[in-house]
């Protein structure tokens, strides 16, 4: 058998006494892509960037070796390592927009790493950042290479990432939950892309990941790690075949699926919500007295009906005015035109305190948790903010009590309240803009893609508790995704919306079964599933 590309013996890793990888031994081979999988908090990124050496100076990095074609990286000299990085051994962030610097034009920072490891005249080294950027599948490459990645969608922006690790020509490719934040259809083009160019250069593949469908397209072997130890390594066939341990059984236990939507059972109520011609139109201004010439169509004239106790799913991929929508129902952002009508009441003809009575009982959880919260806020204020200024008769100790009821609700100890938004984890986090959401008795709670970075298992316990508040106290929920999967196990209905208009709408049953818009039927496609083995 073929010597491995990538040896590691014995790696453990500790931060003071915590110990976040345990003992750990891989290898990774020439050609192959390598999957390494589990929970937030395993220790995958902190193995890859040991390896890598780019943990912060408190990290304490113990191994009997760590190998690239023979040789041990920690006996390399720092200022030698510098060169390999970038590369023999590239790196894939997970969040682009945080990872390039956002005032050099994408062509620069390109250019910076082919400057940093080869000898190249400036000519040629322009002409290797638009090799790159068309390799990657960058439209228009001329142009692109002078924007800066403000200027660029998600989908761009990771493909200007896969052009820097590439421009270092690496053996191995580290990619780092490469498509969490991703649509299902820029998804799918970004790991074909990979795939593609895996196959064009011959290079290894390290692929870190909590997405089991997706690893199930592409690995040839899987490692689980769980709590900093790896608990089992199988090949693709053999890890969705039958699985040793119980953990990575459990992982793949959570994983959501369509199919699950043909359980549900429809029983007749109400309709809380109808929303008729509504429209959100940014105005586009230019010439010297900046007057309007025409508009960006965020959302344009959309109509549906959400009924009491049922969960109406809003998909689409970004961009296409969901958000946007959900904020403008909470006149977070200014309508444009259309009618709301909630509980009977036209929220368009209401104002001053008799609205912020109304809009009480629409709640909102967004997307990041950690962004929604006041990080210098106590757990306690932060839950009890929206009972002090919608509900003052309540006095201090009412909302003491109130708020550890919330927090019992949502399955968090009592001793969470006297705690800081840092100290829990993502999953905890999404449970407490949970509780805040619930405080002031809301009938329709808007879910803004509150799962989308979150692993399947944490996944799976939100939907859950989701379900059971609904069924316990008749929410109802407006839910905002593009993760297909996930509405199967929770929406009644499902809404597909494409360039601010809703193209199709339906029983989920029926949408995720039987599409019949082509822009659905695409979606579904790039759905990532387990591939048979």
């Amino acid at each position: 058998m073929a010597e491995p590309l990538l040896q590691v013996k014995n790696l453990s890793v500790s931060f003071q006494q915590d110990t976040v990888v345990d003992a750990i031994d891989f290898d990774i081979y020439g050609g192959e892509t390598f999957a390494l999988v589990g929970e937030s908090g395993s220790g995958k990124s902190i193995t890859a960037l040991s390896v890598l050496r780019l943990l912060p100076n408190n990290a304490n990095i113990q191994a009997d070796s760590i190998a690239l074609n023979g040789q041990n990286l920690l006996t390399i000299p720092e200022i030698e390592f510098c060169r390999w990085r970038g590369r023999r051994i590239g790196l894939i962030f997970q969040d682009p927009m945080s990872s390039l610097n956002p005032v050099m034009t994408i062509g620069a920072q390109i250019a910076e790493v082919i400057r940093l490891h080869f000898s190249l005249k400036p000519a040629d080294i322009e002409r290797r950042v638009l090799e790159l950027l068309q390799q990657v599948e960058i439209p228009n490459p001329q142009r692109r290479m002078r924007e800066y990645p403000h200027q660029l969608s998600g989908g761009q922006r990771q493909r200007v990432m896969i052009a820097i690790a590439l421009a270092g020509r690496p053996e191995l490719l580290i990619a780092d939950e490469p498509t969490t934040a991703l649509d299902v259809t820029i998804q799918a083009q970004v790991l074909a892309l990979l795939k593609k160019i895996q196959q064009q250069t011959g290079m290894a593949l390290w692929l870190i990941s909590h997405d089991l469908a997706l690893v199930s397209n592409m690995a040839d072997r899987i490692a689980v790690m769980e709590k900093g130890v790896l608990v089992e390594t199988a090949t693709r066939a053999e890890f969705f075949k039958q699985p040793k341990h119980p953990y990575s059984r459990k992982l793949l236990a959570a994983l959501p699926e369509m199919r699950h939507c043909q359980d549900k059972t429809a029983m007749p109520s109400a309709p809380l919500l109808q929303v008729n011609d509504f429209k959100v139109w940014y105005p586009i201004r230019k010439g010297l007295f900046k007057r309007v010439v025409d508009h960006v169509r965020a959302v344009d004239g959309v109509s549906f009906s959400l009924q009491q106790g049922k969960t109406l799913a809003l998909v689409g991929e970004s961009g296409c005015g969901k958000t946007t929508l959900g904020k403008a129902l909470l006149n977070l952002v200014p309508a444009s035109g259309g009618q709301v009508w909630f509980d009977g009441i036209d929220l368009g003809q209401l104002s001053g305190e008799a609205l912020r009575k109304k809009r009480a009982e629409i709640q909102m959880i967004f997307q990041d948790p950690f962004a929604a919260m006041n990080p210098r806020m106590l757990i306690a204020d932060i839950i009890a903010e929206g009972l002090k200024a919608l509900r003052p008769e309540i006095n201090a100790e009412q909302r003491r009590q109130k708020v550890l009821q919330l927090l019992k609700q949502v399955e968090l100890p009592a001793s969470s309240a006297m705690r800081y938004p840092h100290e829990f984890s993502g999953g905890q986090r999404q449970r407490i803009c949970i509780a805040r959401a619930l405080a002031v008795n809301p009938k329709l709670i808007i879910c803004d893609e509150p799962t989308s970075a979150l692993d399947v298992s944490v996944q799976a316990q939100i939907l859950q508790l989701l379900k059971d508040l609904q069924q316990r106290q008749r929410l109802s929920y407006l839910f905002i995704t593009h993760d297909l999967a996930v509405v199967g196990e929770i929406a009644d209905e499902v809404a597909v919306m494409y360039q601010g208009k809703i193209v199709e709408m339906g029983p989920a049953k029926q949408v995720l079964m039987a599409p019949q818009h082509p822009y659905t039927q695409k979606l579904l496609k790039a759905v990532p599933v387990l591939a048979a083995v």
